[in-house]
């Protein structure tokens, strides 16, 4: 019975480091989240399985155009997934035919799906805090990015990661460019 006892304990406490161990990896570490929708499409699909890094901006700025997580503000438990096009101190405006400018230059990038037809409250110049970024989804008309006044501009604080990774489906298997 002693050796029973003795057995039981070892098994519980080596289950319970395992657990503690796994709650800290996804916590700080890494984690895996879903697409869910279309704003970074052709980048990303709807129900697409990502990893998500937590580490590097720890210890480096994100930069632009990283794709990043974050919570939406207004949700519950609800994750956006944008990439980032302003980073801190810079100002965006969008003008009505589709051009982003950031610092009143043309912003040269090629991972809009599409011209942007509404420019939001970046219609006037946005001027980004020294901790803000300002984030746009790929599929720039169908996504609710810093553009809509209840996104905003994202403090890096609330960045949950960067995604760095597709691990579904297993025939895009591969890092996110």
């Amino acid at each position: 019975m002693k050796k029973f006892l003795k057995e039981l304990l070892s098994t519980i406490i080596y289950l319970a480091v395992i657990f503690l161990l796994t709650f800290l990896f996804i916590t700080f570490v890494m984690q895996r989240t879903e697409v869910s929708g279309q704003s970074m499409e052709p980048t990303l699909q709807d129900g697409d399985s990502l990893l998500i890094e937590k580490v590097s901006y720890r210890f480096n700025d994100p930069k632009r155009f990283d794709i990043i997580v974050f919570p939406y503000q207004y949700g519950n438990d609800q994750f956006f997934i944008k990439r980032i096009i302003g980073l801190p101190g810079e100002s965006i405006r969008i003008d009505y035919d589709g051009n982003i400018y950031v610092n009143g230059e043309i912003l040269k990038e090629g991972y809009g799906a599409e011209i942007i037809l509404d420019p939001g409250r970046a219609e006037t110049e946005v001027v980004l805090g020294e901790d803000e970024y300002f984030v746009m989804g790929d599929n720039r008309n169908h996504s609710m990015d810093s553009r809509d006044i209840s996104v905003g501009s994202i403090n890096k604080a609330d960045i949950t990661g960067r995604a760095f990774i597709r691990i579904f489906p297993f025939s895009k298997f591969g890092s996110i460019n």
